[in-house]
């Protein structure tokens, strides 16, 4: 209009020359985000490629009749109880970065202490753990069949679930799994000739009827809670309330595996309830101390159960 004069800038050149920092620092930081982002990416790919890989050799294994696998064998020693524990690879977690940073955090912070007070064990970093459980046969007397144990466990995958225990360990691409097994009270479980008592059978069954309503009921929760969701920041808010020392504030668990494996024992009579929080601090390593020799930082079992020995199922190359 006449009359107006606009001095300097015109409002649409200000506006301009205003929003160019502002979409440069935007650049900025858009950059600085997705130049880390695209090996991790890469490393993904290749897990998860590696991972189908995998997946496909065992579906398409050639299974000869009557001839076992070393795999075969060492589930043939398994029964529902038992407890596996995995030294794992976190650069082969396919499950997503945030799993493979839970795994790095359980690992750095949770394992590794104390290594003289394992049972037989000199080397490892076990940061997950899972426990064997009947099958799910209609069939009562094959549910307890070593062919068809399952191993629960809690994953960032999957959230918690059970899962069949010889495809589990044929799928495991862990440094090395060890088997805890579980021994009942008066049981020989390594005698050849030992009969069960009466006694010995009846506590067994009453552990492995409580282990299977266990399995049923956090299966479900998991599915529709959507566990698998929070498996991962949970891992790594459990190691890191750990690091701080602030662990027995914290109202998650310290490992969401050995919390899920000592609810299960719990449950199932055999676990010792020593304090309201005994689950919810117990990390995976704590399994390898003996209670007789530690007070703190081990499994407690009621009187008479008791884990052997640990077997190693598996082992690879330390790498």
């Amino acid at each position: 209009h006449a009359g107006i004069r606009y001095e300097g800038h015109t409002p649409y050149a200000t506006m301009s020359a205003t929003s160019h920092p502002k979409l440069r620092i935007l650049g900025i930081m858009a950059g600085s985000l997705a130049v880390p982002a695209i090996p991790v990416l890469v490393w993904w790919k290749s897990a998860t490629d590696e991972r189908n890989e995998h997946s496909e050799e065992v579906r398409t294994k050639v299974r000869v009749p009557n001839v076992q696998t070393i795999d075969d064998l060492m589930v043939e020693k398994c029964k529902a109880g038992d407890v596996l524990l995995f030294d794992r690879r976190c650069h082969k977690c396919a499950a997503g970065p945030l799993a493979a940073l839970s795994c790095l955090a359980g690992r750095s912070i949770l394992c590794g202490e104390d290594k003289g007070a394992f049972r037989n064990i000199e080397q490892g970093h076990f940061d997950h753990c899972g426990i064997v459980v009947p099958g799910t046969s209609k069939n009562k007397a094959d549910r307890y069949d070593p062919a068809n144990l399952l191993i629960l466990e809690a994953t960032p995958s999957e959230g918690i679930v059970a899962r069949p225990l010889l495809t589990r360990l044929e799928m495991s691409q862990s440094r090395s799994v060890l088997l805890l097994p579980l021994s009942s009270p008066g049981e020989r479980r390594n005698d050849e000739d030992y009969e069960p008592s009466d006694k010995t059978v009846r506590a067994q069954g009453r552990m492995e009827k409580q282990l299977d309503s266990f399995r049923q009921k956090w299966t479900d929760i998991s599915t529709k809670q959507g566990y698998g969701n929070a498996h991962s920041t949970l891992g790594i808010i459990g190691s890191i309330a750990y690091a701080l020392g602030l662990h027995h504030l914290s109202p998650g668990p310290v490992s969401p595996s050995a919390w899920l494996v000592v609810s299960a024992l719990q449950d199932a009579g055999v676990g010792l309830n020593v304090a309201e929080r005994t689950a919810l601090e117990t990390r995976v390593e704590d399994f390898l101390r003996d209670h007789r020799f530690h007070e703190e930082d081990t499994v407690r079992l009621r009187p008479g159960w008791k884990f052997l020995p640990p077997v190693i199922m598996r082992e690879t190359a330390r790498s």
